[in-house]
């Protein structure tokens, strides 16, 4: 690679594409497609109980970590926003990062760099460059697929295989709840630690792991769990957190490194928490005592069906598995995929049915799509499957098929999808109420533990669900006693047993703030019956300036 004339003095600028995102434009933003995950594909029909949260750009925060030239990070800025700071600074790279339903907005952050700073190279990265022929697309000088942080440290002239320093990265922020604004991290704020990017499993729909290599590769930037525990003590002390949003696509894959971070957690009396990834093969890596004292609360695990063919679902019985988890206060957010190739018109509601009596606590739906740069893509374009008519930035999951299916019909696809979720709500009630009784399973199971680090976590549980979380119970309750009265007679049984067994001022809690929740809730509701739309702020962070 051509080393940039400056090297590391060069000034880097690094964005996000721009904002506003809910809503319908000419540069391929959508109302349907929020940027924020839980309201967009997890909870967006369980109204004003939908988890509402959203998360910063944090490939290209490990990117402005991991070199050293001056550089600036612009996280959801407006047009305006990024044209003035190409401006008011002079910028000699500007890093531009963006996925496949974002094209339009990449194209058009191109054209004003090129118009307001002609003298930037301009460097386009995210999954928006496995599109084919991207880079006739856009008005760009390079494109970078794959590895960001190798890649601009070759071009600064600095080491490629420098050890990797992690940023420290709040998991989330802008909570609401029930149409309120909610406590940082829901009163108890997360940290995302990153271990590596792809996933060796391959999944032939899967955008990360062929980005990051395909099947049987990636990059892991932490080898050995003790590298990944100082790491993690460094965040802990930075943002005064316990709890860790490990984004690794199948965390629990890597057993040497996790049980090798385990003995540093209890040398060190680490009462930690952690949010990870999983297949369900690596899950049975470990006895349930393993897990537990590794602090794993909470497991995104694929539900695809039995019928798939997935190696992450070879002989897992994925209902007991859930079942089990979640008997051991382990939350567990499933992920369905919809429109499979052996679904058919006559199988489709039993496969629905099959993903909704998991009964998890958070559920993705997603619709089959075949996403640029994957393999599943590749094989629809060969067989000449692919719908010219959907445009790049509909290519989201959430809308309705980009290929013709076989035996599906194209315009059943969302009524499925939207089905599927209302289904889900329906019979096991709002995600809030499964993650609490979850949460309650384990602090009955292991709220007098023998090892004094797993009290201490389920303390701080146990700490939660006595000091508010009832009255969020209660709101649920009482909203849903006329239109699903069987949710809201599980939802009151959980609520005074959680004020049975903690007692102290949990009653008093529940009896006051619930009624101010149902009413803002009700509230929320009529005036936003899709959901209250929220955009995150802009982010500026800046390094090694000067």
């Amino acid at each position: 690679m051509v080393v940039h004339p400056k090297g590391a003095r060069a000034r880097v600028l690094l964005t996000s594409v721009f904002g506003p995102f809910a809503q319908d434009d000419e540069f391929g933003s959508r109302a349907i497609n929020p940027i924020e995950l839980y309201h967009n594909q997890v909870t967006r029909e369980q109204g004003p109980f939908s988890i509402r949260m959203s998360h910063r750009s944090w490939g290209i925060m490990l990117i402005q970590h991991n070199i050293g030239a001056p550089s600036t990070v612009l996280d959801f800025p407006t047009r305006e926003r990024f044209v003035r700071e190409i401006t008011r600074h002079h910028y000699d790279i500007i890093g531009i990062s963006g996925i496949v339903v974002n094209v339009g907005k990449v194209r058009e952050l191109c054209r004003l760099a090129r118009l307001h700073s002609p003298d930037s190279t301009i460097v386009v990265g995210g999954h928006v460059t496995a599109i084919p022929g991207i880079e006739r697309m856009l008005d760009a000088d390079h494109v970078v697929k794959g590895d960001g942080i190798a890649w601009f440290r070759a071009f600064l002239g600095e080491p490629a295989d420098a050890p990797i320093r992690h940023p420290v990265v709040s998991s989330s922020f802008g909570q609401r709840l029930m149409g309120l604004k909610g406590p940082r991290g829901g009163g108890n704020p997360a940290a995302t630690i990153i271990p590596s990017v792809g996933c060796p499993m391959g999944c032939n729909f899967c955008t990360t792991s062929a980005f990051f290599g395909g099947k049987g590769r990636f990059i892991n930037f932490y080898e050995r769990g003790a590298d990944l525990f100082r790491v993690m003590c460094e965040v802990e002390a930075a943002l005064k957190v316990k709890t860790f949003f490990m984004m690794d696509e199948n965390f629990l894959l890597y057993r040497r490194r996790a049980i090798e971070l385990l003995d540093c957690m209890k040398r060190a009396g680490k009462p930690w928490s952690m949010f990870v990834f999983s297949s369900a093969n690596a899950i049975r890596k470990y006895d349930i005592r393993e897990l537990v004292e590794l602090g794993v609360v909470w497991v995104w695990l694929g539900l695809e069906s039995p019928q798939s063919g997935y190696a992450k679902l070879k002989q897992a019985d994925t209902q007991a598995l859930t079942r089990e988890l979640q008997s051991h206060g382990i939350r567990v957010h499933g992920s369905t995929i919809i429109g499979l190739e052996h679904h058919t018109p006559e199988n489709i509601g039993a496969e629905i049915e099959h993903a909704v009596r998991h009964a998890a606590d958070c559920h993705q739906f997603m619709l089959y799509t075949p996403m640029p740069g994957t393999p599943l893509y590749d094989e629809v374009a060969r067989e000449g499957r692919l719908r010219p008519d959907v445009e790049l930035a509909d290519i989201h999951g959430q809308a309705g098929f980009n290929f013709i299916h076989r035996a599906l019909p194209v315009e059943r696809a969302k009524a499925l999808l939207d089905g599927a979720f209302r289904l889900d709500y329906e019979r096991n009630g709002p995600s809030l109420y499964r993650l609490m009784a979850t949460m309650f399973n384990g602090w009955r199971r292991y709220h007098a533990d023998p090892d004094p680090r797993v009290r201490a976590r389920v303390a701080i549980e146990g700490r939660q669900l006595r000091n508010g979380y009832g009255a969020a119970l209660w709101a649920m309750e009482h909203y849903l006693r006329r239109s699903n009265h069987a949710v809201s007679e599980r939802i009151g049984a959980l609520r005074q047993s959680i004020e049975h067994e903690l007692g102290g001022w949990s009653r008093v809690v529940d009896a006051s703030v619930g009624p101010v929740l149902h009413w803002a809730a009700r509230r929320d509701a009529r005036r936003f019956p899709a959901g209250r739309p929220l955009e995150p702020p802009t982010f500026v962070d800046r390094r090694n300036w000067a």
